[in-house]
């Protein structure tokens, strides 16, 4: 009976057939798995009288063997027909990939850092914690300065003299210590205010901070610059003013207004209906700062400006919620695509 049983299941094995990998493992579970039918006649070979072991073994192991063939077979030929690409149709135009874009701040700062350096202003960095010397004492700020005040400011827990810098400042210091003037340079980065985060003010933003130290320098020099700087930031009948103002590190302090480029400077909503819109700070460096960080003040001069970066682009692209450059929605960042 087994013998007849095993002749049998040889002649089935050359018409198996499996049509997918899901179709292959059913055979193999049917005929090969601890529960399979090579299984069982494994156990039912036991029973066999001694003198037919011999014959009926050799057919199980041909069985066995045939079976492993087979599934081997079908699994080469389903895997040649996974591979087979004959149906390609190579004229076809392929499926858009889908491509990340650069970060609006990112488009921004890498343009002003490029008006910049084509105006012969070089890039400088520096640490984003910093000590009080950097970031206040050098710049000339008073000890009782509002900005040293915890409302305006991070320390750092158990330092009181470690801070996040609250401006860029702090990197223009660190270059007055070690570089001979003429220096010029931009100082873009990171910085930290301790403000309550809302539509039009955050925790954490950016700046581009310059400089400019040599003999000669004039506040006409400084005014000239920021004009070039306007013009190619929003057009060529961008029209600026200066506004007298206060900073602890330069003397005279001025801000910067641009004619609304929403408007043109006829007055609309975006500009309150003045036709202006403010977008820096600047001023002559003050004589003290340069002493502070090792320059005569006789001898040399300088001005110094500042920008916020999500500010300007405000201007550039209309952003009413500075909480879009940090919530990270693609469907707010894919809005730039063509700005790349």
């Amino acid at each position: 009976m087994l013998k007849e049983k095993i002749a049998q299941l040889l002649g089935e094995v050359s018409g198996l057939q499996a049509n997918d990998a899901a179709e292959l493992e059913n055979l193999r579970i049917k005929y090969l798995s601890k529960k399979g039918i090579v299984n069982e006649l494994m156990a039912a070979f036991r029973d066999v009288p001694a003198e037919e072991k011999r014959a009926i073994g050799i057919q199980l192991n041909e069985l066995k063997s045939a079976l492993q063939n087979k599934l081997a077979e079908l699994r080469e030929a389903l895997a040649t027909q996974e591979d087979d690409h004959s149906d390609l149709d190579l004229t076809r135009t392929p499926y858009p990939v889908s491509l990340g874009t650069r970060h609006p701040l990112s488009i921004v700062k890498n343009e002003i850092i490029d008006i910049f350096s084509r105006l012969g202003f070089s890039m400088a960095d520096g640490p984003e914690v910093e000590d009080d010397w950097h970031v206040f004492s050098s710049m000339n700020f008073a000890e009782d300065h509002p900005a040293r005040d915890m409302q305006d400011t991070f320390f750092v827990e158990q330092h009181p003299d470690i801070v996040l810098r609250t401006h860029t400042s702090s990197v223009q210091s660190r270059v007055m210590e070690h570089a001979e003037p003429p220096i010029r340079v931009i100082c873009p980065g990171r910085v930290y205010r301790n403000e309550a985060i809302s539509a039009r003010a955050h925790c954490f933003f950016h700046q581009v901070e310059g400089l400019y130290i040599d003999k000669d320098v004039s506040f006409t020099d400084l005014k000239q610059v920021l004009l070039t700087f306007a013009r190619e930031m929003f057009g060529p009948e961008t029209k600026i003013r200066l506004r007298p103002s206060y900073f602890p590190f330069t003397e005279p302090s001025a801000e910067m207004d641009i004619s609304c480029n929403i408007c043109g400077g006829k007055g609309c909503s975006f500009c309150k209906h003045t036709g202006w819109v403010e977008i820096l700070g600047c001023g002559m460096v003050d004589p003290n700062v340069l002493e502070a960080n090792g320059i005569d003040s006789k001898v040399y001069k300088g001005y110094a400006f500042g920008m916020g970066v999500e500010r300007i682009t405000n201007l550039k692209y209309q952003v009413k919620d500075l909480r879009l450059f940090s919530e990270n929605d693609v469907r707010f960042l894919d809005e730039f695509m063509a700005a790349n």
